[in-house]
């Protein structure tokens, strides 16, 4: 089977209709995708910090979101996708309340060059809207995702990475596991379940609580 980085260095330029972004939290996992992608490869994004923020004023649950922000020294795991290009108008509403901007492909690590002229971008949280009034929380049917996302693409330590190099995870999780709120859950077996609630267990300063639904 070809290697995952050797088969990226063989895709056709951008001008053939090609893009990438850099997934960070539920693009991470593949099961949450919903275009037809080109490829993906595991990547570090170096000069970037992962974290929580509460979810804006708008209509439906008010779960908490992950993003991103620039800092120095910081780095964050995740999934390089290669999509076609035209599939960005549905990544861009799948993203909705975030805005798109271009990255430096000097931050990122994969261990081989990127195709020739393939413009690579990130989806960072919008800041200046509102915020839920209700208290934040944390949807465990998407934390599910990302954990997997993360387990999956770079193991046991990138899944260790992730919850140590993550901010503000100290927001309660809302355990709608049996009931997933979140559109794109994924199905976990009772073995791995368990050992996702066991490494939120020993992260410390986690605690699951039931809310209902608003909006």
């Amino acid at each position: 089977m070809q290697n995952p980085v050797d088969a990226l260095a063989n895709l056709p330029p951008a001008a053939k209709g090609q893009v990438a972004y850099f997934g960070y939290g539920s693009l991470v996992c593949r099961a949450t995708h919903r275009t037809e992608i080109v490829h993906a490869v595991p990547a570090r994004l170096n000069g970037w910090r992962r974290s929580w923020r509460p979810r804006p004023d708008m209509p439906g649950f008010p779960a908490a979101l992950l993003t991103v922000r620039e800092e120095k020294g910081a780095g964050c795991d995740g999934l390089l996708v290669i999509d076609r290009a035209e599939n960005l108008a549905a990544i861009d509403a799948r993203e909705a309340r975030y805005r798109r901007v271009a990255i430096d492909p000097g931050r990122l690590e994969l261990g081989q060059e990127l195709p020739a002229d393939c413009p690579i971008w990130l989806y960072v949280a919008e800041e200046d809207l509102p915020v839920n009034r209700a208290p934040p929380t944390i949807l465990q049917s998407y934390l599910d995702a990302v954990m997997l996302g993360f387990l999956n693409e770079h193991g046991e330590g990138g899944l260790a990475r992730f919850l140590s190099e993550t901010d503000a995870f100290d927001l309660p999780v809302h355990a709608d596991r049996d009931a997933p709120i979140y559109p794109r859950a994924v199905a976990l077996g009772a073995e791995l379940a368990a050992r996702f609630d066991a490494l939120l267990a020993a992260k410390g300063g986690i605690r699951f609580v039931q809310v209902g639904r608003s909006g």
